[in-house]
């Protein structure tokens, strides 16, 4: 059965993507992007794509452990915001709903897992991030830091979000 039976071609349709911080005493978990040929060499999260028939809690686990090579069980995952991000106008693939979650336990120790995707990991103070940041991951860390997250933000619409 094909995903996409062609029903919604009417409708905007947008990619679904997840985001998981690792959290530990004040400190986030970021890896650092190359070669993927988006916002390489700027840091990040464990991230990814929601595939067909996949659950977003079940896409955050599989990312985590993809990337990291860490377990992190779905009732550890607390989610932070959602976030709606777009270029109007722009590539069907740059309409996004983006997932953000943080775990603070997890099984393992995180290790570089994808080294064609990313070339550095490390611990950061919430308060005193590398640069550069993936820019719209920024935005959320930023508020993570200030202990006020909106349940949903807007990324890319300009101004007027």
């Amino acid at each position: 059965m094909s995903w996409d039976d062609g029903s919604a071609d009417h409708r905007f349709r947008v990619v679904p993507a997840v985001y998981v911080y690792l959290r530990k005493e004040g400190q986030v978990l970021l890896q650092r992007r190359v070669g993927t040929g988006f916002m390489d060499g700027h840091w990040a999260a464990a991230a990814g794509h929601v595939e067909p028939g996949e659950s977003v809690v079940a896409a955050a686990v599989r990312e985590v452990r993809e990337e990291l090579g860490v377990d992190v069980s779905p009732g550890d995952l607390r989610p932070v915001t959602t976030m709606h991000r777009g270029q109007p106008g722009g590539p069907a693939l740059e309409q996004r709903v983006d997932f953000f979650y943080e775990a603070v336990c997890w099984d393992g120790v995180p290790t570089l897992q994808e080294s064609g995707k990313a070339d550095d990991l490390g611990w950061f103070p919430i308060d005193a991030l590398p640069a550069p940041v993936v820019p719209h991951e920024l935005v959320v860390l930023r508020a993570m830091h200030d202990g006020e997250v909106p349940q949903v933000l807007t990324f890319g619409f300009g101004p007027a979000q």
